[in-house]
């Protein structure tokens, strides 16, 4: 194991409110990572038990994937409730007791947030689907009537990023937006109601000892939702891909210039404590764009995906790393070095594979096609 000096490790006390600048973070997915009382499933107690091994490691944080109760329709990131542990995985109690030796033994701990859809299980999305059409728990999320003779017809041809209609319609004839999956409903982020409910997370986390947010699908919560709603045209380019059709922060609903009004509001709240609370986007736009988030005024800091997509080879990764910091500095952000997620097969792997395998495919056929 290599050892850092003490001139390079970052000081995680309260003292230095940058220490994520220089921080090594380590993805932990509780369900898979530590099974504290033998049922098969990893739990928060079985973290809180190795996170000496993490500490050995040199990491200096841990950003913990979804914990919150879920029907695990899409890994977790369907949300039943933004402010609970699911009790599969244990209670609040023993989150607390997490962070709290978590932080004994130097580390930082990194919670998900989920702002761009709850899961259809929501306690929301229930109100929702009983009050019916006009309703103002229906605003909380995105409804439409369909299009057609007798609106049997999508109100768009926004697809979703799983594939197929971006809608999902309900028995009363309207259809609600999903651009993930059908058990995933988009929030209506023009909903005041939706935006005090995640200032209220964001401080219930901070105030049990959080040190920062990794936010999912940053750049996706705010629509354009005038009416009426625009087609895209392509819906083969419906996805991120589509991103390139339109002028920047224009897209229908990713990466938005409007975005940027919730991430300077939740600023204001993660600068309230001391340190700082810190986070990271999620956002999956060309480097230029992504940098925004990470504004110190902002998020502070987003994952940089086009380093992750780098192959092994010297000059790529130079005019990447080169790329990067030039766009970090017009930004005023800062860098990040992402090396894999839970979305990507991982580096250990993925750098070994041949250049240009679709990775999907070799995970599809479990791992055996094309040999490493």
């Amino acid at each position: 194991m290599t050892v850092r000096s003490t001139a390079s490790t970052p000081d995680l006390s309260s003292k230095d409110p940058n220490w994520w600048r220089q921080a090594v973070i380590y993805q932990v997915y509780p369900r898979s990572f530590a099974d504290a009382d033998g049922d098969g499933l990893g739990d928060l107690r079985g973290v809180t038990q190795r996170l000496t091994h993490l500490a050995a490691l040199g990491v200096d944080a841990l950003w913990l994937s979804p914990f919150y109760p879920s029907e695990l329709a899409d890994g977790g990131y369907d949300v039943d409730d933004y402010r609970d542990v699911d009790p599969r995985l244990g209670t609040l109690d023993d989150f607390d007791e997490l962070a709290a030796e978590a932080h004994r033994l130097g580390l930082k701990v990194i919670v998900d947030l989920v702002p761009n859809h709850t899961s259809h299980r929501h306690a929301w999305f229930r109100e929702a689907l009983a009050a019916g059409p006009g309703s103002a728990a229906r605003d909380r999320y995105v409804f439409r009537d369909g299009r057609g003779a007798h609106g049997e017809l999508p109100p768009t041809d926004w697809q979703s990023v799983f594939g197929g209609s971006a809608w999902q319609r309900v028995p009363d004839g309207q259809w609600y937006l999903h651009l993930f999956a059908p058990q995933q409903p988009d929030l209506n982020w023009e909903n005041e109601q939706v935006r005090a409910d995640f200032r209220t997370t964001l401080k219930f986390w901070c105030d049990r000892g959080v040190d920062g947010f990794r936010v999912d699908v940053a750049h996706a919560l705010v629509k354009d939702l005038t009416e009426p709603l625009r087609d895209l045209g392509a819906p083969e380019l419906s996805g991120e891909a589509a991103l390139a059709q339109f002028a920047p922060g224009t897209h229908p609903f990713y990466d938005r210039d409007d975005v940027h009004e919730v991430y300077r509001d939740w600023r204001k709240i993660l600068d309230a404590y001391t340190p700082p609370r810190t986070a990271v986007a999620e956002a999956w736009v060309p480097g230029p764009r992504r940098v925004l988030y990470a504004r110190p005024d902002e998020l502070g800091q987003a994952f940089n995906f086009e380093y992750l997509q780098t192959g092994w080879d010297a000059a790529e990764l130079r005019e990447v790393i080169t790329g990067s910091l030039a766009d970090a500095r017009a930004a005023g952000a800062s860098a990040t070095w992402v090396l894999s997620n839970h979305d990507v097969v991982r580096h250990a792997t993925r750098l070994v594979l041949p250049p240009d395998t679709d990775t999907d495919a070799w995970l599809l056929s479990g791992g055996r096609a094309p040999a490493v």
